[in-house]
């Protein structure tokens, strides 16, 4: 069954249909208030342990009573488990398991949009656990030690009556299952027997692809003995399937080890190592989150934001411009695969005329989202060149060559008598005022331009191709510098648009793209009158009401990104460690996350991606050259000695870059590849260029 957005009454004004749709999810997401946001802001409650994960030990914590969630997905199933620790360190539980695939009607009390949210999902507490009695009493768990969160969720119980209890929350990787594995440990010297009860939830309903079958089950024995120093363990399992489909659900040790196998994957690939162990596990953690991600869809395997809300579909920004552009660098084939097919998406629903292109395709890519025009095809041709370059696929880039000419031609027609590229709103999506023009969607194109002219030349375009690309850049520098800048608040940077008189955080995107005019103020922009405990806030009179600080992370990230590519390393290592600590470590972890205070601060897989870019293109400065070459331009730290990217898998070889500084300021620089190596000492910010054709 198809729906088109165009049929819903609702069609008009894209970002008032997404804020509908927020309005009506929020009930979905547990949303952090400001009061907690301002009660445990500072405070740091986890440690990096020597298993990279993070633990937050409970012995002596005072700091309660305090509350989290965190998001875990596979191919079939998303999961956000929040945990509740009273001052009595008693834990509760409730888990949001959301099957994206399984369309549900939605009520008729619903407002039609609600259609792009009607995920099979329910929330179960801890009600539904079986319970357990040993010796005629009914067992409660002790109170909690420790939380470990690597990869999945594992809370550690104290004993009690001498069993100890370990529960561990993880998704199948390939089912539509999530499980939560009981670890029942007999610490004291005799044998104990316990009967554990079953409990088993059922659930029916109707959907748009037939009859939906719930199930809450567990599979422990009525009655067990565990002798002294001995594990029982049992698994809870939350399913889902559609009538008539053949149900192959897995056993937890099955799931468990479907995780653990993609969880040692993500960990071989792409592997950051500085002197900041939290930078480095938070590093990893993002590459789970951007991995994980990743859905079966009726288009095949493709990447989506999550978060509570945003599953099994495809958008210009999550996965045009933030997400794909990370996938070769991982090394990750699913990633390149769901990448593939969001862009094919884009190119088979190309406008025809002077029509917009869509901003998404959701529901498995069965409604099509938002005819606002956010600057779409500058975020598209943006990350397509980008991905096509570091990706080596000749065949990639001669199949979405024609999204590239339409992307350009559109951003072409869009141009102004000034020069700069006119778009209805940009990302926001109109919660805060973009004008007729502005800075975002004219640096991207930008950016684009410049990509194009390098993937064109190694496509063996035609000259006078290239040329014109390399010519309309140069032209749209210039016009970014007329039109936009300016002072703003005081200080030389960027107008977010004509009418602009507030410093906003996307005035960072001149520098990501290489765009220095007015590096200086720009930074002091970001970095001071910008700048809060949660990084660089929206707008600089918070915008929305009177005490808040509007953050949405991506600003924040670009904003590293691009002071790190402009040669500010000092300036913004000092916030990146701070940032970083609060993210891994604070009062919200495992990652990165979209905004606050919408949708309360949801962990979007996106963001995570970003946050690995900040080492890539930021730190590194890699700059695609062709299929097989590329620039570095790295900025160290002067307190970083080392400094290495391994098991770099882009540009048709797998290589290492490792840096190392020397006596005299310099930066020794080894590149190794099978085969071959680099080997040279350069000065910090200079360029070093890789070609492994050798030519």
């Amino acid at each position: 069954m198809s729906y088109r957005f165009n049929s819903y009454p609702l069609v008009h004004g894209c970002s008032k249909l997404i804020v509908a749709i927020v309005c009506l999810l929020s009930t979905n997401n547990p949303v952090l208030g400001q009061q907690k946001i301002a009660e445990f802001q500072n405070e740091i409650f986890w440690k990096v342990n020597s298993a990279n994960g993070i633990t937050w030990n409970l012995a002596n914590e005072r700091r309660l009573p305090r509350d989290d969630r965190m998001e875990m997905d596979g191919q079939q199933v998303a999961a956000i488990v929040q945990y509740k620790v009273d001052r009595r360190k008693q834990v509760s539980v409730s888990r949001d398991v959301i099957f994206p695939q399984l369309r549900k009607f939605i009520k008729s009390t619903d407002q039609n949009s609600a259609n792009y949210r009607a995920y099979l999902r329910d929330t179960y507490n801890d009600d539904l656990l079986p319970v357990i009695n040993m010796a005629g009493r009914t067992f409660v768990p002790g109170v909690l030690d420790s939380i470990c969160i690597q990869g999945k969720l594992t809370l550690y119980h104290h004993q009690r009556d001498g069993i100890r209890i370990t529960r561990c929350f993880f998704p199948s990787m390939k089912s539509r299952l999530f499980v939560e594995k009981w670890v029942l440990t007999n610490t004291s010297d005799s044998v104990k027997h316990l009967k554990i009860g079953h409990t088993t939830l059922s659930q029916e309903e109707d959907g748009i692809y037939g009859l939906y079958k719930r199930k809450v089950y567990c599979d422990a024995l009525k009655e067990v003995s565990i002798n002294p120093g001995q594990n029982y363990e049992f698994a809870i399992y939350f399913s889902a399937h559609r009538e008539g489909d053949v149900d192959e659900m897995e056993t937890q040790t099955e799931a468990e080890k479907g995780r653990n196998n993609f969880l040692d994957s993500i960990h071989s690939k792409l592997i950051l190592e500085t002197p900041d162990s939290t930078i480095n596990t938070l590093f990893y953690f993002s590459k789970i989150h951007a991995a994980e991600s990743i859905y079966q869809s009726k288009i095949g395997l493709i990447h989506s934001p999550g978060g509570g809300t945003y599953y099994a579909g495809i958008w210009a920004n999550d996965q045009g411009e933030y997400t794909a552009p990370l996938f070769p660098y991982l090394g990750y084939k699913t990633g390149n695969i769901a990448a593939m097919n969001a862009y094919r998406m884009f190119l088979r629903n190309i406008p025809k005329g002077d029509a917009k292109i869509w901003a998404s395709f959701e529901m498995e890519g069965d409604l099509p989202c938002c005819s606002s025009d956010r600057g779409d095809a500058a975020m598209l041709s943006f990350g397509i060149s980008h991905f096509l370059l570091a990706s080596g696929n000749r065949q990639y880039a001669k199949e979405l060559w024609p999204l590239i000419e339409w992307c350009v031609g559109y951003c072409e027609k869009m141009k102004t008598p000034d020069g700069v590229i006119a778009s209805m709103s940009d990302e926001l999506e109109g919660r805060f005022p973009s004008g007729t023009a502005n800075l975002s969607t004219s640096c991207l194109y930008y950016g684009a331009l410049r990509q194009l002219a390098v993937l064109g030349k190694a496509m063996g375009k035609d000259k006078k191709l290239i040329d014109e690309f390399t010519n309309h850049a140069n032209q749209l520098a210039l016009a970014i510098e007329k039109y936009f800048g300016s002072v703003v608040e005081g200080i030389e940077t960027y107008k977010y648009y004509k009418e602009n008189t507030t410093l906003r955080s996307w005035i960072c995107l001149p520098l990501v793209m290489g765009i220095q005019n007015r590096k200086a103020g720009t930074l002091d922009a970001l970095f001071t009158k910008l700048w809060t405990d949660n990084g660089v806030r929206i707008e600089s009179n918070s915008g929305v009401e009177k005490g808040r600080e509007v953050f949405w992370d991506r600003g924040t990230l670009y904003a590293f990104r691009g002071a790190f590519k402009a040669g500010a390393a000092e300036r913004a290592i000092k916030k990146l460690e701070a940032f970083s600590t609060t993210r891994l470590k604070g009062f919200h972890v495992p990652y990165v996350v979209e905004a606050w205070p919408e949708n309360g601060m949801a962990h979007l897989s996106a963001e995570s991606a970003l946050y690995c870019r900040i080492f890539t293109e930021g730190i590194l400065g890699i700059v695609p050259t062709g299929f097989n070459s590329f620039t570095i331009q790295p900025h160290l730290p002067a307190d970083w000695k080392k400094f290495s990217i391994k098991k770099i898998a882009a540009f048709n070889k797998n290589f290492d870059i490792s840096i190392k500084t020397t006596a005299a300021n310099e930066m020794e620089v080894t590149i190794d590849w099978p085969g071959g190596r680099i080997n040279k000492k350069i000065a910090n910010g200079e360029i070093l260029a890789v070609n492994f054709d050798g030519r």
